[in-house]
């Protein structure tokens, strides 16, 4: 499924097209790409799912809280995301890319998807979708892809 993700939003951004086709013209593409009709319905829902976050009755109480929050994860997100992919969320946090509530957007997204754990890599296409679809982060979409594209190659000094 989340390679499915993957491709849809490669082609979404590379493409500049709109977010929401057809389900059925969708579905059929993706066919052709060669993925099982099992994993695109589960990564339609993905999507869906994503999008109905923003009106949920939830985004109100926490968009509410101060920047200055505590999260404390379950044992099943501590599963699913692991020590530095927590730390990699903060660091998100503090330098105001993620605010409270697209924090918990992209760990609902993460909790959604199939993986037993998740690669620090794929946290951040997750961020980027998350962040693609949330509108007024734009700046904040472009400044994670810059983080994602253009990570330094080799040791730092």
């Amino acid at each position: 499924m989340f390679d499915i993700l993957l491709y849809l939003f490669e082609n979404i951004v590379n493409d500049s097209a709109e977010v929401w086709i057809d389900n059925d013209e969708l579905s059929s593409e993706l066919q052709t790409a060669g993925f099982h009709d099992d994993d695109i319905y589960k990564a339609l829902m993905w999507l869906e799912d994503l999008a109905e976050l923003q009106s949920n009755d939830i985004i109100p109480f926490i968009a509410g809280q101060t920047s200055v929050s505590t999260r404390v994860y379950t044992l099943e997100e501590s599963i699913k995301l692991d020590t530095q992919s927590q730390g990699f969320l903060l660091f998100l946090e503090q330098i105001n890319l993620l605010d409270v509530a697209t924090r918990e957007m992209v760990i609902d997204r993460v909790m959604e998807l199939e993986e037993n754990g998740i690669l620090l890599e794929d946290l951040k296409w997750v961020v980027l979708m998350v962040l693609f679809n949330v509108p007024g982060k734009e700046l904040a979409f472009e400044q994670m892809e810059n983080l994602v594209f253009d990570e330094p190659d080799g040791t730092l000094h």
